[in-house]
């Protein structure tokens, strides 16, 4: 396999390369929260290349079915590695309305040892899901909404911006496509990376800890999205951290954050919600006591300026500038919202649900 996007590659390397010492920073300082795996504790850009048959993939794959293939990557040294690994088709709405499938990555413990992959045998790869202009830049979106919760919540999916090279076969021929991925932390390796456990039944949210709980819905409600569910675990994970019960989300492509082309308003139980379009925010956490709300209201606003230095910090990697300036005005649009006391009433307190859908 040739590294057909390399200079893809190497623009994106060029373009964050003095940004990396300030994520290697990061990093360390959360080292000893978390045991962080050498994949995603480098700050470098890692190039791949995946081949693949999406006939194939929907048709021979499913939740416990892999297809055997091959993936390629360059270290930090731009030296290229072959590695064979095991790929799925994930997910149920992009199986049948996206043009590419996103994929579970699984790779074995010999293969993967003194790699990069060598703590991360399985990982969630995002792909965008249409083929257009604007599809790279929604996965760039999409990247910012895991890097300002791993600013505002200590318990988060480590998750990485990939290059990909594409190889796509069909009818018998390769199509070459330069994509923007995520590799996204694996359930058991977040579990183990805390320390703790991954809980498997579904747990009411006022059963959660309350301060997890309510910054979860108020990210949520930052980047515009309700397709999530933290009681039937939709988009959501549950974990037993630090003797407390942490719903960590993940999957933010139909946010308003992120508005690609084929977003729609999540149907909670054939209900709709009184919302158009998945720019309107609408706020799904659970009543909480007061103090509760006012005291992740005030870490929200405490830490905008990280969460604007994150967003910042990625500006050079959009290929549209309108699309870094929309998600850039979105997020100061929630400032808005949480910095006033009266539209924080009125949108957050006033909407806090008392039942389930």
């Amino acid at each position: 396999m040739k590294f057909k996007a390399f200079p893809f590659y190497l623009f994106l390397c060029l373009s964050i390369v003095f940004n990396s010492g300030v994520q290697a920073q990061k990093n360390d300082q959360k080292e000893n929260v978390k045991d962080i795996s050498p994949l995603f504790k480098s700050g470098s850009i890692l190039a791949m290349e995946l081949t693949y048959s999406k006939k194939d993939m929907l048709e021979f794959t499913n939740d416990s079915t892999y297809i055997k293939s091959q993936i390629s990557y360059l270290d930090n040294f731009g030296h290229k590695k072959d590695m064979d690994a095991e790929l799925r088709a994930r997910g149920h709405y992009r199986r049948s309305h996206c043009y590419y499938v996103p994929l579970w990555l699984k790779t074995d413990k010999e293969v993967t040892k003194g790699s990069a992959f060598e703590m991360d045998k399985k990982l969630k790869i995002v792909l965008p899901c249409l083929k257009s202009k604007k599809s790279n830049d929604d996965v760039v979106k999409e990247y910012l909404a895991y890097k300002i919760y791993e600013t505002l919540s200590p318990y988060y999916f480590e998750s990485k911006l990939v290059p990909i090279d594409l190889e796509e076969q069909l009818n018998n021929k390769t199509i070459d496509h330069e994509l923007m991925g995520i590799l996204i932390q694996d359930d058991d390796q977040l579990a183990a990376a805390y320390h703790g456990k991954i809980i498997k039944r579904n747990i009411h949210p006022q059963s959660q800890d309350p301060v997890c709980s309510a910054r979860n819905a108020l990210f949520q409600f930052m980047i515009g999205n309700t397709d999530y569910s933290t009681a039937y675990q939709h988009n959501e994970k549950i974990f037993y951290i630090d003797d407390k019960i942490v719903p960590v989300p993940y999957d933010f492509d139909m946010s308003g954050l992120v508005n690609p082309s084929y977003a729609v308003v999540s149907v909670v139980n054939n209900n709709e919600l009184p919302i158009t379009k998945v720019t309107d925010r609408l706020y799904r956490g659970f009543a909480r006591d007061e103090q509760i709300l006012e005291q992740v209201r005030q870490e929200f606003i405490v830490h905008e300026g990280q969460v604007f230095n994150v967003i910042d910090q990625y500006q050079t990697l959009f290929t549209d500038p309108k699309e870094f300036a929309e998600a850039r005005k979105f997020i100061s649009e929630f400032y808005e919202v949480i910095k006033d006391d009266r539209k924080f009433e009125t949108k957050i307190l006033k909407k806090a649900r008392t039942k389930l859908d």
